[in-house]
């Protein structure tokens, strides 16, 4: 890859007209019923959530929702979850154990929200425990990115038996930008980090970090939304139907091997 292919895939994963997680939830799912609120402090819009059926089989879906314009972005607070959006994707991922539907999470978000509300609300216990929660989960679960994937506010929706990114996404500890004026004190070169942190979907399919790249159509998902919510439910419908026919012992322990097995990489 060039330097600017890494800086073009930031790019397009940036952009505002890029398919949303609410877009697919409509164009993929069918009877999705939204559940808000975290039973504690408040409902978070950065994080959307509930039950619906994937090729009538029921599932909980998740996501990270962008707004596709400015106002939107305000609203959801661009995407970037306090904790009781972490909190509430938990609630409803514990209530699919319990009635046994598979739960399906798409991730887009520069990083967990860092106001000091969200520090004095626990944003870090509560990142830490949905990695815990997820990784002993007894349900299957599929997580992807679909736009951003930014740091802990990713990952927290990210421990699962599948893990996809979309062909134009990023998946990275932090921005190009914050790379960029960490080590070279100028997030001008925020181009050449996009580079060197190998945060491309290629590049984390390579790394073996990801399962699955999921193919766009030309020039980005934006370019032809439809047909890109067409080929992510092809995926969706295919590795679902894998995953529930397998005994949840035998996921349990896929789960923790590959994990087990990302950490010994690190």
């Amino acid at each position: 890859m060039s330097r600017s292919s890494a800086w073009e895939t930031v790019s397009i994963a940036r952009r505002q007209d890029r398919p949303n997680a609410y877009y697919y939830i409509n164009e993929i799912f069918d009877d999705f019923i939204e559940l808000r609120g975290d039973r504690s402090f408040a409902d978070d819009r950065a994080i959307i959530g509930g039950i619906a059926r994937l090729d009538g089989i029921p599932v909980t879906v998740i996501g990270q929702n962008k707004g596709m314009d400015t106002k939107e972005n305000i609203a959801n607070n661009f995407a970037m979850p306090n904790p009781e959006g972490y909190r509430k994707a938990l609630r409803l991922m514990k209530q699919a154990e319990k009635f046994k539907r598979p739960v399906i999470c798409l991730i887009d978000t520069p990083g967990a929200y860092c106001g000091l509300g969200a520090e004095e609300r626990g944003q870090g216990q509560a990142i830490a425990r949905n990695l815990l929660e997820m990784s002993r989960l007894k349900t299957p679960i599929i997580s992807g990115v679909i736009g951003e994937g930014g740091s802990g506010g990713a990952l927290a929706l990210g421990v699962a038996d599948r893990i996809f990114m979309q062909e134009n996404t990023i998946y990275s500890i932090l921005s190009p930008e914050g790379f960029a004026s960490i080590l070279w004190k100028d997030s001008s070169m925020a181009p050449q980090a996009a580079e060197v942190m190998k945060i491309t979907a290629k590049d984390l399919y390579n790394f073996n970090i990801i399962d699955r790249i999921i193919k766009e159509p030309i020039g980005g998902a934006s370019e032809n939304p439809k047909e890109a919510a067409r080929l992510l439910e092809v995926y969706l419908k295919e590795e679902i139907i894998g995953l529930i026919q397998s005994p949840i012992s035998e996921i349990l322990k896929n789960r923790y091997n590959k994990f087990r097995k990302l950490g010994e990489f690190m």
